[in-house]
């Protein structure tokens, strides 16, 4: 129903054609009522200062005669029935197919988002990143795409080597380049500190993802390889890492045989490689061909929950997967994955040879000799015999274990002692137990030590085993199979 001001003065235009409405106006909205109404209702006629004067209700219309049109209050602004409200954003360029040539296959505006209208077919156009960079976004990977079937075709280049790109930046949608010869990226970074990330977007048949020189960092989140041969090279000087994380794998070209990530010209990442990809890799193809010199820190490359299977199949002895890295090598910490080993950080030490440990004077500790051999150590290595060294950097803390059979003079006290000299060379007594020889039938006189303790080893600290005789001079063997291990808690 229409609302009827009753004001004291009226308007210059009393429309009552036939006697259903009403409508006077004032300066003051002193009083309203409501009236009904047939499909006869023309708005009240104001100016705009009469207009202005009003205390309108949400919705309710009125005729501007300085403008000549309605208006209706949105409840905060008069609005003209004839006001076209632009959803563009300024710093928006719609990329279509009609437009792709002169957007995207232009002068890119790096200070604009590139919005993917759509499906766009870029044929043989490259897009040229900028110093300053690109930032594409698209409705959806179901929705939006960027495709070219042109052989010996690139999508995004970059003007020269020497000019390079800035950041690469993309949500929202997929890539398909399948011609022969044809490849997504060839990009160079313009200063070495540029990156180069994405969120939610698939690789659809690519021939090959290409090659990326120098950039600082690259970041995939929620991205996809369906089908195809979709291999990434990655070269040069990599300042930070490359994290791809929350990534599916499948239905790769049963023919591919490069690595899904490649090592380029003088590869070296100074960070971390993380993933926790899901991957179905087909026969012949690699995870990564990446080596130990790619990487100068230790822990860097990193798999943690990924899923890595082939041909639908689980074989964690396929040395295929990483043909240049194993669990066990420095740069490598890989947990909680199924399909290729774990890193287990630590390693043992077992006698396999009896040797005397000679002992001078009483109460004085000295090395506990024998010949020892290594198990399985990772992260740690053995500079000299008896000894274990921490290499790496993470982690920091770990558990001892021990299970020594000691063999001395008749109820002498012998105490074994785990000794710490970290990498400054300062010397720390970390776990002592003491035990007194038994004389057991049969003439053998042992004692037995056995049990656990807990030490912190920062890079390049290491441990190992004195003993003293607390109650004379007299010597001791340690067994042979005597053994002891470290390992992170």
């Amino acid at each position: 129903m229409p609302i009827t001001r009753n004001l004291n003065e009226s308007s210059d235009d009393n429309y009552d054609p036939s006697g259903q409405s009403v409508s006077n106006l004032n300066s003051n909205a002193s009083e309203r009522v409501e009236e009904g109404s047939s499909m006869e209702v023309r708005p009240d006629a104001v100016t705009t200062l009469k207009r202005n004067s009003l205390s309108p209700e949400i919705g309710e219309v009125v005729f501007n005669t300085d403008t000549g049109e309605n208006e209706y209050w949105n409840g905060s602004s008069w609005i003209g029935e004839g006001t076209q409200i632009s959803n563009d954003l300024d710093n928006r360029i719609i990329v279509t197919q009609a437009n792709k040539d002169t957007t995207l296959g232009g002068v890119i505006d790096s200070t604009k988002q590139y919005f993917l209208d759509g499906v766009i077919d870029m044929g043989s156009t490259s897009i040229t990143v900028p110093p300053t960079g690109i930032t594409i976004l698209g409705l959806s990977f179901d929705i939006s795409g960027l495709i070219s079937s042109a052989d010996n075709y690139t999508m995004f280049v970059s003007e020269s080597i020497v000019i390079g790109s800035g950041n690469i930046l993309g949500a929202d949608y997929y890539v398909s380049v399948t011609g022969a010869g044809s490849k997504v990226y060839e990009i160079y970074d313009a200063t070495g500190f540029n990156a180069f990330e994405f969120a939610r977007i698939n690789y659809i048949d690519c021939t090959n993802l290409g090659d990326i020189y120098d950039y600082r960092q690259g970041l995939e989140d929620g991205t996809g390889r369906f089908g195809g041969s979709p291999s990434l090279t990655l070269h040069g000087l990599w300042r930070g890492g490359y994290r791809i994380t929350t990534s599916i794998v499948r239905s790769l070209a049963g023919i591919m045989t490069a690595p899904l990530f490649k090592e380029g010209v003088l590869f070296q990442m100074n960070s971390r490689f993380l993933t926790d990809i899901n991957l179905d890799l087909p026969t012949l193809a690699p995870f990564c061909d990446f080596q130990t010199v790619n990487f100068p820190n230790p822990s860097t490359v990193q798999v943690k929950g990924a899923i890595m299977s082939r041909d639908g199949g689980f074989n964690a002895n396929d040395t295929n997967i990483f043909p240049n890295l194993s669990a066990s090598d420095l740069p490598c910490d890989w947990d909680n994955n199924i399909g290729i080993p774990n890193t287990f950080v630590g390693g043992g030490i077992v006698n396999s040879a009896e040797v005397t440990t000679d002992i001078v004077t009483q109460g004085e500790a000295v090395d506990l000799n024998g010949t020892f051999t290594t198990l399985d150590l990772q992260h740690f290595d053995s500079p000299a015999n008896g000894r274990l060294r921490h290499i790496g950097i993470n982690p920091r803390e770990y558990t001892v274990n021990f299970d020594f059979i000691l063999d001395g003079t008749q109820n002498g006290e012998y105490e074994i002692f785990l000794i710490k000299i970290d990498s400054s060379a300062n010397v720390t007594v970390e776990y002592t137990q003491t035990r007194v020889i038994n004389n057991l039938q049969g003439g053998r006189d042992v004692a037995y030590y056995n049990g656990q303790t807990s030490v912190v080893l920062n890079q390049n600290d290491f441990i190992f085993w004195q003993v003293a005789n607390v109650t004379g001079s007299q010597d001791c063997i340690l067994e042979v199979d005597s053994s002891w291990s470290v390992k992170e808690r």
